[in-house]
């Protein structure tokens, strides 16, 4: 019942995704952060098994970091975006990763881009995308919606109603998201949407 999903707009690009860590019919937490900030310009949204997502999100993280350690100057999005694409596809003829992700990024003279990339390794630039069950709304939402001048407060408002739409009508629908953002002032978190708090547990 994952539910990520980002855009494109003027000067940015936003990924949201819910928070939900689940394992069958159990809710685990409601405050798991499925939106990675890769580095100072690059965020990497993902769902998919829980073991996976976290493990290969922080193998590409570190990656990036290691690149950018020898060579005195980070990856673009671009060149990120095949990376992950070509260690995807290595590992599916090995142990394949069962992860599906959203990578945004923003690049001096370049602006605002997002990739999709599969759990098979297909890569695409697009300029808005979903995965999981909530994509069927968010699709379509975005469709009669979405166009690639959006303000920041026209892109908010357009997640806004689809985390909406997705709470009224997924059978098991998530109860709070994240949304973060890139622009030319880097990545970082914008907002949570949060329906359920969870607990603060102290052990004793």
């Amino acid at each position: 019942m994952e539910c990520v999903f980002g855009l494109v707009g003027k000067g940015f690009a936003l990924v949201a995704a819910d928070t939900s860590a689940v394992n069958s019919i159990l809710v685990h937490k409601s405050n798991e952060d499925k939106v990675m900030v890769l580095d100072s310009h690059k965020l990497l949204g993902a769902s998919g098994e829980p073991g996976d997502r976290v493990q290969f999100t922080e193998y590409i993280q570190k990656n990036l970091h290691l690149y950018q350690f020898r060579n005195g100057m980070p990856l673009t999005t671009a060149a990120t975006a095949n990376f992950t694409r070509g260690e995807l596809a290595t590992a599916l003829r090995k142990n394949p990763y069962s992860v599906n992700l959203l990578l945004a990024g923003y690049d001096e003279g370049v602006g605002p881009s997002i990739y999709y990339i599969d759990y098979i390794a297909t890569l695409h630039k697009i300029e808005k995308g979903a995965f999981g069950y909530g994509s069927y709304f968010c699709l379509s939402m975005m469709d009669r919606y979405y166009h690639p001048d959006m303000s920041i407060e026209e892109a908010i408002d357009l997640l806004d109603k689809i985390i909406i739409e997705i709470r009224t009508r997924l059978v098991v629908a998530p109860p709070n998201f994240v949304i973060k953002i890139v622009d030319q002032d880097g990545a970082r978190e914008y907002a949570w949407r949060e329906s359920i708090k969870s607990p603060d547990v102290t052990m004793a």
